[in-house]
């Protein structure tokens, strides 16, 4: 991306990530890629949340391509910045408002605290920058400050926001939603979801009822189903996948909060443990904090690359 502001957000946002793999590298003999250095570099990946998967693949293909090799440690970091690019550049697919007729139905969904409804804002926006109309809808009727967190952002951004009564049923809001955005020819209809796990057999019925909802509206809905991962719980946001693509039939990830954690990794790991998309990354609070995901930039920058 040849946004260089972005790009210095990026390495401002991912300074604890990498300078904490920087640390568990530094401990590694770089004077020449033997077995010992290789555990040595694979042990420094598993540290900094990279995932035991992606750190023996990184480490299998730096032996293919360099053992026996005399490396600097520079020389280290830019092959590890290769290989973990070679990981994300598979997944790093940006969300595209591509459905026919109008609107696409975004489900965004993830638990409570990840900064879902903060992310649906900024993806309205992104959306916005692109030149499409977008409709969001207030999904996660449980929380009174979830309805009234969403209507503030649409208030500053500029966007109408579908709701209902706290309490009521979210699929009844979506129907009105897609309606509305039926009837105006809205590009993009985001939908905020409940973001309870403490009783998966309740989030998973009120995800189904949505469903059938859609299907009866428009049967290619919902054209994207979107987990908002909060990056901070390092690797806890991976059991989040599992659940969540067990229960809701997840398409795509956004990863949210990387500048507040050293566990950045943890985006590398999601990539070479699950394969689904990563569509955006947010690194700070700004409204236009949150852009498309480019694996060979965030390669870099994990690794510590400038």
């Amino acid at each position: 991306m040849s946004d260089p502001t972005w790009r210095e957000r990026l390495f401002g946002g991912f300074r604890k990530t990498s300078e904490r793999l920087a640390e568990n590298l530094a401990v590694v003999s770089t004077a020449r890629l033997d077995q010992a250095t290789l555990d040595d570099v694979e042990d420094a990946l598993v540290l900094s949340d990279l995932g035991p998967s992606a750190a023996s693949r990184i480490c299998d293909r730096l032996a293919e391509k360099r053992f026996g090799l005399t490396m600097t440690e520079r020389e280290l970091k830019e092959a590890v910045a290769e290989e973990i690019a070679a990981i994300l550049r598979p997944v790093a697919k940006p969300l595209e408002i591509v459905a026919f007729p109008r609107p696409q139905v975004i489900l965004v969904i993830g638990v409570n605290g990840s900064g879902k409804t903060t992310t649906i804002a900024k993806l309205a926006h992104l959306f916005q920058e692109q030149d499409y109309g977008v409709l969001l809808a207030a999904g996660d009727t449980f929380r009174a400050a979830a309805i009234g967190q969403l209507k503030v952002w649409a208030e500053r951004i500029g966007v109408a926001v579908v709701t209902g009564p706290e309490g009521g049923d979210p699929a009844s809001v979506v129907f009105d939603a897609v309606k509305q955005a039926t009837a105006t020819g809205i590009d993009a209809l985001i939908v905020d979801t409940a973001g309870r796990l403490q009783n998966k057999r309740e989030l998973m019925d009120e995800l189904a009822k949505i469903r059938r909802v859609l299907g009866r509206l428009n049967p290619e809905a919902p054209h994207d189903v979107v987990l908002v991962l909060d990056a901070t719980n390092g690797q806890n946001a991976l059991s989040q996948i599992d659940v969540f693509k067990e229960v809701a039939g997840v398409t795509g990830l956004i990863m949210t909060k990387l500048d507040g954690t050293a566990r950045g990794g943890v985006l590398v790991a999601a990539a070479e443990q699950y394969g689904l998309p990563i569509h955006a990354i947010g690194v700070g609070e700004k409204i236009d904090d949150l852009r498309p995901f480019d694996p060979d930039l965030v390669a870099r920058v994990i690794a510590g690359v400038a």
